[in-house]
């Protein structure tokens, strides 16, 4: 319920603006986000080195939000992994994956297959991309689920 708040209240305001922006280790901010995120039984698996010029909340906010689609699709036993990208970083799952015909759709507002899903997560991920001048792309997972990939971002050690 307090993530539901969290993202109506992020869209209510239009916030999609980036506050300071400074050196974000991916590999912490990961640690980070998924203490937050209710995931009993799911894996984190961090394979990012690098840092990302991000502002470091918001940032965090999109990681979360990655991670509970991860958990709320893929199953209780669902893996998800943190990679480095050559212009920015990826997130993904080994759940069951995302239909390609199905790829621009998880972008709109409302749009979920959960049960419990509100569908304003990956729309809230898009946002928080965009703010910071970063693209999004969802494509399939080496394990045959979800892959999101952040590009365009300053990774100033990479």
């Amino acid at each position: 319920m307090e993530a539901l708040i969290d993202n109506l209240l992020t869209l209510a305001r239009g916030d999609d603006t980036v506050g300071e922006v400074e050196g974000v280790d991916l590999a912490d901010a990961a640690a980070d986000a998924w203490d937050v995120v209710s995931t009993p039984g799911a894996t984190l698996e961090v394979a990012a080195t690098g840092t990302v010029e991000a502002d470091p909340s918001r940032h965090v906010q999109l990681l979360q939000n990655l991670f509970m689609n991860a958990a709320e699709h893929g199953g209780s036993d669902v893996t998800v992994t943190v990679g480095d990208l050559p212009d920015g970083f990826f997130v993904a799952d080994d759940g069951p994956g995302i239909p390609p015909e199905r790829h621009d759709e998880v972008f709109d507002a409302g749009y979920s297959t959960g049960r419990d899903g509100h569908g304003l997560g990956l729309q809230i991920v898009e946002a928080i991309a965009e703010s910071h001048g970063w693209s999004v792309a969802l494509s399939d997972s080496a394990d045959g689920g979800a892959r999101f990939e952040i590009a365009g971002v300053d990774c100033p050690d990479g």
